[in-house]
C-alpha cells in the first residue's frame, strides 16, 4: 500500500510499504480522510521533536522511517482476537495517543503526561497517511453516520481545542482571548462557544484567517492595526479572563499574558521550536497564571456529541481537499506558503 514516511526534516517520502494485518487487540481501519496538523509541519521543517529518530520509541519500539498522520477518520475493515468494541464496517475516528499504563501520569488517569506517551503516526505504529492502519482496540471511537468521514478527520484536533478550553478556569460568561486563528485556534474559538463565553476575541494577521474568525462569531483584532493588548483591556474593561495561545511565536506568549485580567490565566496550546522568555513580574504583579496543555485525554466523546449538535463544522474550516500522491506539493509545501489555508485533508486512496 502507499505510506508517507518520516526519514528526517524535510524528507518525507511516499513510498509503497507492507498492508498490516489485524494482530490481536487490534483494529484495521481503512483511511477514508487524514488531516494535516500544526505537529505534522514541526515534524516536516524542524523535527524530529515527537518522531523518534535516534532510538526506538518506547512503547511502539519503533524508530525512524515511520508513518506519518494522526487525524483521521475511516471504516473498521477487520478486527484481530479479542477485539468487542467495535466490528468490521463500523464508521471510525482513532485517538492516537499510546500511553504505558504504569507511570505516576497514567495511574492518575492523566494518560496524555504518560511519561513515554507518544501519538500513532508519530511514535510508530502506522499512520492516517496510508490506505490502511491498523490500532489499538482501546484507541477506536464510533462515530454515528450523521457525522461525515471529513468531519471525523476534524475530531482529534477538535478534542485539542475543547480540552485545552475544559483545562483552563474559563466559566460560562467570560471574556477570552485566542492568539492564533490557524486550525486549532478556530477550533477553540467553537470550543469557547460550547462553553459558554460571553465574548471571544481572535488576534490573528491573516486576512482569511480572520475571515474565519469573524464566520465563527469571533471579535477580530489585527495586530498591524492595534495594539491589541491595549485595545482587548480597553474592550473588555481591564483584560480577558483567559488567553489561549495558538501560535507558537515567542513575542506573542508575552501579549497574550499581559492580555489577561487581574487574576487571569494564560493556557498554551502551542508547542514551541524555541524558547519564549516571559518576564515573570508580569505573572506576579497581576496574580496571573500560565498553565499549558498537550492533547487531550477523555474528550472524544464529547468531540462527536458536539459535532453531533453542529459544533466543529468542516464545511467552515476545511480549505482543501488532496490525493494522497499530492501530500506534499499540495498539502505539507502549500501550508508552508499560503497562510490562507486552514485545514487541508488528504484522501486515502
Amino acid at each position: 500500500m502507499k505510506a508517507l514516511r518520516w526519514h528526517g526534516p524535510k524528507d518525507l517520502r511516499l513510498e509503497t510499504i507492507e498492508e498490516p494485518k489485524a494482530l490481536p487487540g487490534k483494529v484495521k481501519i481503512k483511511v477514508e480522510w487524514c488531516g494535516i496538523c500544526g505537529s505534522d509541519l514541526h515534524e516536516y521543517t524542524a523535527g524530529p521533536i515527537f518522531i523518534p529518530a535516534s532510538d526506538p520509541h518506547p512503547i511502539t519500539g519503533e524508530i525512524a522511517p515511520v508513518v506519518m498522520g494522526h487525524e483521521f477518520s475511516g471504516r473498521v475493515v477487520e478486527t484481530g482476537e479479542g477485539v468487542t468494541r467495535v466490528q468490521a464496517g463500523d464508521r471510525v475516528v482513532v485517538e492516537p495517543i499510546y500511553a504505558c499504563g504504569k507511570c505516576e501520569a497514567c495511574r492518575k488517569g492523566k494518560y496524555n503526561l504518560c511519561e513515554k506517551m507518544g501519538f500513532l503516526g508519530l511514535a510508530g505504529g502506522g499512520g492516517g497517511f496510508s490506505e490502511y492502519v491498523t490500532a489499538e482496540d482501546y484507541m477506536v471511537h464510533k462515530i454515528p453516520d450523521s457525522i461525515s468521514y471529513e468531519q471525523g478527520a476534524l475530531v482529534e484536533p477538535s478534542a485539542v481545542a475543547l480540552h485545552a478550553v475544559r483545562q483552563s478556569k474559563l466559566k460560562v460568561g467570560d471574556k477570552a482571548a485566542v492568539f492564533g486563528a490557524g486550525p486549532i485556534g478556530l477550533l477553540v474559538i467553537e470550543a469557547l462557544k460550547a462553553s459558554g463565553a460571553a465574548e471571544i476575541y481572535a488576534v490573528e494577521l491573516s486576512p482569511e484567517r480572520k475571515a474565519k474568525a469573524a464566520e465563527l462569531g469571533a471579535i477580530v483584532l489585527d495586530p498591524k492595526e492595534y495594539d491589541v493588548v491595549a485595545e482587548l483591556h480597553s474592550r473588555t474593561n481591564g483584560g480577558v479572563d483567559v488567553a489561549y495561545e495558538v501560535t507558537g511565536v515567542p513575542p506573542v506568549l508575552t501579549q497574550a499574558l499581559e492580555s489577561t485580567n487581574i487574576g487571569g490565566e494564560l493556557m498554551i496550546v502551542s508547542i514551541f521550536e524555541k524558547e519564549a522568555p516571559i518576564m515573570p513580574n508580569r505573572i506576579v504583579m497581576k496574580e496571573r497564571t500560565v498553565n499549558g496543555i498537550i492533547g487531550y485525554r477523555d474528550v472524544f466523546p464529547a468531540v462527536i456529541s458536539l459535532m453531533d449538535q453542529g459544533y466543529f463544522p468542516a464545511d467552515k474550516l476545511v480549505t482543501k481537499r488532496i490525493g494522497l500522491d499530492e501530500v506534499l506539493s499540495e498539502g505539507f509545501e502549500t501550508l508552508l506558503k499560503e497562510k490562507n489555508q486552514v485545514k487541508i485533508l488528504v484522501k486515502a486512496e
